[in-house]
């Protein structure tokens, strides 16, 4: 049967059809037809004739109407059709690498395997799905701006598809690719994911700039028939993560232990949002000592947090789920409120020294956030100390530049913090204004033993002391450490020699003591 007859308006028409029919076999077998002469011959002289001829002619041209109107409405639904197709080949379809998207893979509907499949092939109709996420791509941004990264994401989708069908490579959003491989053992899971790993590692030329981004890959295979085909590409991103936890171009398989990991995360996660709502989480502060002098001059704040299981859990383990979903700015300001109420209570020359994460620097009112919670508790700027990271530095330098002249023009001190061990750090001094540098514990824990480490160190000092910086070293735990430091010049010390990180109600009886000593 014609397709058209198959559609709404074929069917209508066979009914109008057979409807005439049926009328006119009725007309027939009534003779409703000599009916008809007899009564156009009675009432000729009334125009009758005229009337049934008109009558037949607006019929047929109601008919040839109809006819016209059912073709147009055919090309209509026709044009229609072709709409719709361009629309969901747009929902379906990355804009820039041509791609399909996430929603088109939700759609897929790949073979079914078969008892026959096994027996002929073990591995002929397996699916295995890989996650692969690009690693250094912002830097590349930064480096050859959006259209470069554009131009990137598509040589990248452009080699993934050569090694994968195109049509089983798909993007799912920033610069995460799913590939759909099949029929493929383990062996070859494996090399495969090598070689992807490879093809989007290869130098890609843009602008001029010969620019290289990194890959991670995690995989996992599809239970046919028993899952749906997300459940294996969740998997295969939870792999994924775990292989961009170790470092750039890793791949992995997915395993079960990866699985209780994120359900761990969730759950630390779940009690994090709840410690931060009900202020569990505290600061509590090391000492930062004057070496000239020997007295407190001031306490660095660490965040410490204790579930109510009464586990500690570490602070770069809480510290960067807050960063990663976006609670690190809540945590910041109530760690910072309480810290400023408990150094109130110390003497005026003892400052605060607080730590801010390379996630806030890329906050642009992070200056009037501080700012704000001085004003409402009652600090003054001059006794609040801001330490930051070499690696904050370089996710926004134009920001960063940005925030700290913001602080360092309302008297707040600015500290660059584990010197030494990030990108650049000439570059950083020379670009930004600083009020002290912080020698990294590592380059204390083994100067003794490393001639080269000894030479670094007085290096630094040096440095510090012909830029006018004050120097502070880390990790100071034994005497001779002290004692090698202190004729070397260096202005700050903080270690467990001098004391461990304490609650707020113990630094006044520290800084009693302190006092105490002083003036014995």
């Amino acid at each position: 049967m014609p397709v058209f007859f198959q559609s709404r308006a074929g069917r209508q028409c066979l009914l109008v059809l057979a409807s005439g029919l049926t009328l006119w076999l009725v007309g027939a077998i009534l003779e409703l037809d000599n009916w008809l002469v007899a009564f156009v011959g009675a009432y000729e002289n009334y125009g009758a004739d005229k009337l049934v001829l008109a009558l037949g002619i607006g019929g047929a041209m109601s008919f040839v109407y109809s006819i016209l109107r059912i073709v147009d409405l055919r090309k209509e639904m026709e044009l229609r059709a072709s709409a719709q197709a361009r629309a969901d080949w747009t929902a379906t379809h990355d804009h820039l690498t041509k791609l399909p998207n996430r929603y088109a893979f939700e759609r897929k509907v790949l073979p079914q395997r078969t008892k026959t499949d096994v027996e002929d092939d073990e591995w002929d109709r397996n699916v295995t799905i890989f996650s692969v996420d690009l690693d250094g791509f912002k830097k590349v941004n930064d480096l050859v701006g959006h259209n470069g990264g554009d131009a990137l994401l598509i040589e990248v989708a452009k080699r993934i598809c050569a090694i994968g069908n195109a049509d089983c490579v798909y993007r799912f959003g920033g610069d995460e690719f799913v590939v759909v491989a099949l029929g493929l053992s383990p062996r070859h899971e494996e090399r495969f994911a090598r070689l992807l790993i490879q093809a989007v590692t290869r130098p890609i030329h843009i602008n001029g700039f010969a620019v290289e981004v990194g890959a991670s890959v995690g995989y996992d295979r599809w239970d046919q028939g028993r899952e749906p085909l997300e459940d294996a590409a969740h998997r295969a991103d939870l792999a994924m993560y775990e292989a961009k936890s170790r470092g750039p171009n890793h791949h992995m398989a997915f395993e079960a232990s990866m699985q209780d990991k994120v359900a761990k995360r969730a759950t630390l996660e779940s009690k994090l949002r709840v410690a931060i709502q009900n202020k569990a989480i505290r600061p509590f502060y090391q000492p930062l000592i004057d070496l000239k002098s020997g007295k407190v001059c001031g306490f660095e704040a660490l965040a410490r947090w204790t579930d109510e299981e009464g586990a500690a859990i570490p602070p770069p383990v809480f510290i960067g789920i807050a960063e990663e979903t976006g609670m690190i700015t809540e945590l910041f300001e109530d760690l910072l409120a309480q810290a400023c109420r408990d150094a109130l209570a110390w003497d005026d020359h003892v400052t605060l020294s607080f730590n801010v994460s390379p996630v806030q620097m890329e906050d642009k009112l992070l200056a009037s956030r501080i700012f704000k919670v001085l004003s409402a508790n009652g600090l003054p700027p001059p006794r609040l100390e801001i330490e930051i990271t070499e690696n904050a530095l370089i996710q926004d330098p134009a920001v960063a530049a940005i925030i700290l002249d913001e602080l360092h023009d309302a008297g707040v001190q600015i500290a660059l913090d584990d010197f030494g061990t990030g990108y650049s750090s000439l570059a950083q001094l020379a670009r930004y204004r600083f009020d002290k540098i912080k020698i990294d514990k590592s380059f204390i824990a083994t100067y003794r033993d490393d001639e080269r480490q000894e030479k670094i160190i007085r290096a630094m000092l040096g440095l510090g002391r012909s830029l006018n910086i004050q120097t502070t070293a880390e990790g100071i735990e034994e005497h001779r450490q002290l004692g090698h430091l202190l004729q070397l010049g260096c202005d700050v010390g903080q270690g467990y020699l001098f004391g461990k990180a304490m609650p707020a109600e113990e630094t006044r009886s520290f800084l009693d003591r302190d006092e105490a000593l002083a003036s014995g």
